[in-house]
């Protein structure tokens, strides 16, 4: 398995395209990653490439966990060698994880649409944890910030619309490198994120009408 599609189109049965979780949250302020960035100019490091770099690692690392999870082959051929050495270091946080807990995978990478609320997006992990029916999110990022409990917030919405019910929501924070650590964090108060993701939502959409 390959490169995936960053720019993922979503659909309505009526063919209607809307947008993504991902692009939904990102009307929200983030004040951290304006600090990160003003960071790295700081330091002459050019924003752009760096953060395409980290990306690509972070896809990466998604691909080899769903490689693993449905036993096909990964295809590192778009990839450079710091970016394999990357993802292959977050994916083994998750293995470690997974070998500890014993993890139950129902389904992972899959693409869901919500007709009721007019968007869509691509879950990583669904299955069972501790007993319970879990959305685990997958990040490779050097924290946790609250605009990512609203992102998954939204995946927990499209699957309960799509018949899978969720007892749980939990991200992994899986560090690229040993500095950026591991977290395991069951979301917190994900109504109100949810309530929070609707307005998100419907901010995205008056943007775009007045445009």
């Amino acid at each position: 398995m390959g490169k995936s599609n960053a720019h993922q189109r979503y659909r309505l049965q009526d063919g209607t395209i809307v947008p993504g979780v991902t692009t939904i949250t990102g009307v929200m302020d983030k004040p951290a990653l304006k600090s990160w960035a003003n960071k790295l100019g700081l330091q002459g490091i050019e924003l752009g490439k760096y953060v395409d770099n980290l990306a690509d690692a972070g896809s990466l690392a998604h691909n080899i966990i769903e490689c693993y999870l449905t036993k096909q082959e990964v295809d590192y051929s778009d990839y450079t060698p710091n970016q394999r050495s990357l993802a292959e270091n977050a994916s083994r946080k998750f293995f470690a994880w997974e070998k500890e807990n014993k993890f139950e995978v129902i389904k992972s990478e899959f693409q869901m649409i919500s007709e009721k609320h007019r968007f869509g997006g691509c879950c990583d992990i669904y299955g069972i944890f501790n007993g319970k029916k879990t959305l685990i999110d997958l990040k490779t990022s050097k924290a946790i910030f609250g605009e990512m409990f609203t992102q998954v917030a939204g995946y927990k919405m499209l699957l309960e619309e799509n018949g899978y019910p969720v007892e749980d929501v939990r991200i992994l924070r899986i560090g690229r490198d040993d500095s950026e650590g591991f977290d395991d964090v069951s979301v917190p108060l994900i109504d109100v994120h949810q309530k929070r993701f609707l307005v998100c939502l419907e901010l995205y959409n008056l943007n775009k009408e007045l445009k």
